[in-house]
């Protein structure tokens, strides 16, 4: 009966048989010579050399001449796609198990706790609510996690990015209406990110009363469990900056004991009620879900729920370890997962009525099951394993807001790569608000049994909405036609019951992860409607228009000389073109005199590993157009990579050389002086806009002037840098106008 709910073979087939390539390019390793005027690379780039392209090809609509600037699909250099791949390997499956698995692999601690609490407690345990409740959270791992996940998801990748904006990077050319599953089902994981720290670190603590001395210790204040959590959460965060793969190999060993842990011991426990096998069977579950003794009813679906909730953190950190080693490690991973649930099944089995355990407070199958000289270890290992538990979506939550602002759905960051593997990266903004978050979760709830309460409601919709977005891909990217609509239908129905079902935690706590997600989604829509004004309001003017203004300006010695070498940053990709405010800053905003300007962009390619550059000089020697085609993992150390390119032009002779004659330097180098203007648009009170595009605009740069300055966005930390205000180029209202009067006469 439940097997034909499954997606059918041949249908999976059809997916499976299609293999999709990815073609990523890769830089070669060079080094290049030092530079006066601009400030080496870090050493994370020092290695690397940009490579030059020729005049890019220009594509798009003419319309109000725009063009677009792209890139050749080919850059010369380019090494082979697989230089990019992580390679299936024993370190890099550990770093995995240490990495993707701390959500899903802790969920045994606290799955079984639900079914049991909702469900009368231990003395209404019957045989029935066994095989049926274990059944149900079997077969939801199975066909979220390992179908919809693992099989499926993960073959949805962007140059072996995932997670939910990965996935919106592929589809979104297919319909506008994309953008919302894609902001609803991030902002919601989010969310459930903020929490899932607190909730396993909790849960851990709380276990270690089970052990006699702990308890001694600890007590039955909950303050001093607070107290601990805070602790070990202010660690974890605090860590974050070493990188996912000096963690993932820290936290690796501990975390494949762990599965084995799980494993061995309900193996061991499932000798006292062997029957507990027949759970694998799925009729048993669907019996028990309509059946009269299951006393949570449809709602108990809400807490089997729990036993899947890292499975999106797992499709969100396949840029960190490589689909290869998810696909090595999960059986592992599920078959412990499923001992562990089978183990504790028996022992409710063979303690049901037990009246010396009901006087328990908060009954846990998973610590009551231990033996009492494995106790204390095995309290401890949990422990450990909990607070591991939180890297798979700390991680994950890193990746999300990388995408979404390559996407434009957040602002730029400060973006930190430890390790020589790109996908492995560090926000420091980012890691200090889950940090914050994380401590207000825990004073708020206090306990993990309300924290429970809240967990679980927010990752639901973040399943439906990816489901959305993996039926367009496989729709419409990969052509599929039978098994896109199989799947829609079969898993919106499936989380739809799982989100039914955590509506009634809304009231007892879901409502925080709620409105941290509609905040977090509220960011998105704020600075997305406003680059949407800045982008209507924005005007392009002709570069060879202004030639010979630039050039009097050059040589006019009655302005101050601003620098040898002037910089702007620019959003535009039209080589042709620049952005009115960048004239207005040169020309209108007080001339700004220098011997040659730079008009640099950076564009961010859906390919991560891009690293290339073309240059326009429009037949000058003191016009620059730069074009900066960065990978969205690669740094955007603009002022490291200005370095190198004023080095090739200079080479070349397209950079005549500036005299320098004062320097520290024996021998000044033939570069002058860098100096980077950086433009801050402002609206006017004046300004004729409604009042929804004045409201979003504001929020879009108050949301700026919290995520921290754009030289640290750059790389520009170390350069010279100036901030120059610009308006915001709108139609102003009208007004009526003065009348004079004499100095002696009133009106």
């Amino acid at each position: 009966m439940a097997e034909r709910h499954i997606p059918p073979k041949h249908a999976l087939k059809e997916f499976n048989e299609m293999d999709q390539k990815t073609k990523v390019e890769q830089p070669e390793s060079e080094h290049s010579a030092e530079t006066d005027g601009v400030a080496a690379p870090p050493s994370s780039t020092g290695s690397i050399s940009l490579k030059r392209v020729k005049k890019a090809e220009q594509t798009g609509k003419r319309g109000r001449g725009r063009k677009t600037v792209r890139p050749p699909k080919t850059i010369e250099g380019a090494a082979h796609p697989k230089a990019h791949t992580i390679p299936v390997s024993l370190g890099a499956m550990l770093v995995t198990i240490g990495v993707v698995y701390g959500d899903i692999g802790t969920s045994p601690m606290y799955v079984t706790k639900a079914l049991l609490a909702g469900n009368g407690g231990i003395m209404s345990v019957t045989e029935e609510f066994v095989l049926g409740a274990l059944s149900l959270v079997i077969w939801t791992v199975t066909l979220l996690t390992t179908i919809k996940y693992v099989l499926v998801s993960l073959k949805a990748d962007n140059s072996g990015e995932g997670g939910i904006f990965a996935l919106y990077s592929i589809v979104r050319r297919f319909g506008k209406w994309l953008i919302i599953p894609a902001m609803l089902g991030g902002s919601a994981l989010l969310a459930d990110g903020v929490l899932t720290p607190a909730v396993t670190i909790t849960t851990a603590v709380e276990g270690l009363r089970t052990i006699p001395e702990m308890h001694a210790l600890i007590g039955d204040n909950q303050t001093n469990v607070v107290i601990i959590t805070l602790a070990i959460v202010c660690i974890l965060f605090a860590v974050q900056r070493a990188g996912t793969s000096k963690i993932g190999r820290a936290f690796g060993p501990v975390m494949t004991f762990w599965f084995l842990f799980l494993g061995g011991v309900g193996l061991i426990s499932m000798f006292a009620a062997p029957q507990v096998l027949l759970a694998i069977n799925p009729i048993y579950g669907i019996q028990f879900l309509f059946s009269s003794n299951n006393h949570a009813g449809i709602m108990i679906l809400g807490s089997c729920f729990l036993a899947t909730t890292g499975a999106e953190a797992l499709y969100s950190d396949m840029g960190h370890v490589g689909k290869g080693n998810i696909y090595a490690t999960w059986p592992f991973v599920k078959v412990c997962l499923i001992l562990s649930y089978l183990g504790q099944g028996a022992w409710l089995l063979a303690n049901a009525g037990n009246a010396d355990l009901a006087t328990i407070e908060d009954l846990n199958p998973f610590f009551q099951m231990l033996p009492d000289m494995m106790r204390p270890f095995g309290v401890v290992l949990s422990a450990l394993a909990a607070i591991i538990a939180s890297q798979a979506l700390i991680t994950g939550a890193f990746s999300l807001v990388s995408e979404a602002s390559r996407l434009d759905l957040m602002p730029h960051l400060q973006v930190f790569y430890p390790a020589e593997t790109k996908g492995q990266l560090y926000i420091p903004l980012v890691n200090k608000v889950m940090w914050v978050g994380c401590i207000v979760v825990v004073l708020l709830f206090q306990s993990s049994a309300h924290m429970e309460a809240a967990y679980g409601l927010a990752i639901t919709i973040t399943m439906l909405c990816t489901t959305v977005l993996l039926f367009i891909y496989l729709h419409s990217v990969r052509k599929l036609k039978f098994f896109p609509f199989v799947f829609v239908v079969f898993f919106v129905m499936l989380e739809g019951f799982f989100f039914g079902s955590s509506l009634t935690k809304f009231f007892h706590g879901g409502y925080f992860t709620i409105l941290l997600a509609a905040l977090i989604m509220s960011v998105m829509l704020c600075w997305y409607a406003g680059t949407a004004v800045e982008r209507r309001q924005a005007t392009l003017l002709p570069v060879r228009s202004y030639l010979d203004q630039l050039a009097r300006l050059r040589d006019d010695q009655t302005y101050d000389l601003v620098a040898d070498n002037l910089v702007y940053l620019t959003n535009g990709t039209n080589t042709d073109y620049l952005d009115r405010d960048i004239l207005f800053s040169i020309f209108d905003k007080h001339p700004k005199r220098a011997r040659a300007w730079w008009f640099v962009n950076v564009e961010v390619m859906d390919d991560p590993y891009t690293f290339a550059y073309s240059v326009e000089n429009f037949d000058t020697d003191y016009i620059f157009r730069v074009h900066l085609f960065l990978g969205y993992k690669v740094n955007q150390r603009v002022n490291a990579y200005l370095r190198q390119i004023v080095q090739d032009l200079s080479a070349s002779g397209e950079l005549p050389p500036q005299r320098r004659d004062y320097s520290v330097y024996k021998r000044p180098g033939n570069i002058g002086s860098f100096q980077f203007c950086m433009l801050r648009k402002t609206l006017a009170p004046e300004s004729d806009i409604d009042s929804r595009e004045r409201t979003a605009i504001s929020l879009k740069y108050a949301i700026r002037g919290f995520a921290g300055s754009p030289a640290q966005w750059f790389g520009l930390e170390n350069s010279s840098v100036f901030v120059e205000y610009v308006p915001l180029f709108t139609k102003f209202k009208s007004f009526d106008k003065l009348t004079r009067i004499a100095p002696d006469e009133r009106p």
